[in-house]
């Protein structure tokens, strides 16, 4: 079966798995997975599955991102923040739909690879840091959307402090055997919290990975 055939396919079931919202199956569409995928799984780039990359880390399921991006309700004027680059799929996503993402990773090689594919393939109003997730990007604060891809013990109050009034962060909180996607809403000084999907994310884990790694 031909890649867009495999595309269409996936669409198909992102659909019926209740991704509703027309902008986010167009921008799963336009992306093309099997850009951030290793090689030797290029064949089970629109498998809705998670896959292996480097550094133990993973580019997470297709219905995952469908879903984090459809909750997130970006507008082409949002400016987004993400924690945890990773392969980079998150945020090329993102990317059709908003007008700029800031996304920090803390290993060099991954923050290497997604700059190259999002050069590659024209994605300008991606901006990359390397650095320690937890604490945000205070200079760029405060940020109307945040979306954390790695799971955190706790929220972070770093990030909260980030989030402007009104603004929305997707972060999966929990242990490595149970975590829950919450959605943290910024109302004044209030912050409101809301548990939405059982999910399973690599840690968040602080600080820049050593050099080499």
């Amino acid at each position: 079966m031909s890649i867009e055939a495999n595309k269409i396919r996936l669409i198909m079931e992102l659909r019926r798995q209740g991704i509703t919202d027309q902008r986010v199956l167009a921008a799963m569409e336009r992306v093309p997975r099997e850009r951030f995928v290793p090689p030797t799984f290029g064949a089970e780039a629109y498998e809705n599955i998670p896959l292996p990359i480097a550094q133990g880390q993973t580019i997470s399921q297709p219905y995952i991102v469908a879903y984090m991006t459809q909750e997130l309700q970006v507008t082409d004027r949002s400016v987004v923040l993400e924690v945890g680059t990773g392969s980079g799929y998150q945020a090329a996503v993102l990317a059709q739909m908003c007008r700029r993402v800031y996304t920090i990773e803390r290993y060099r090689s991954l923050k290497a690879a997604a700059e190259l594919v999002f050069d590659e393939l024209g994605l300008h109003n991606i901006t990359t840091r390397l650095g320690d997730g937890g604490k945000g990007w205070p200079e760029l604060a405060p940020f109307e959307r945040i979306i954390v891809t790695a799971a955190a013990a706790k929220v972070p109050e770093a990030l909260t402090s980030q989030l402007s009034d009104g603004g929305m962060m997707l972060i999966p909180v929990g242990d490595s055997f149970m975590q829950t996607l919450t959605r943290v809403t910024r109302h004044g000084d209030e912050l409101r919290y809301e548990q939405l999907l059982d999910v399973r994310f690599v840690p968040l884990v602080e600080g820049i990975a050593r050099s080499g790694d």
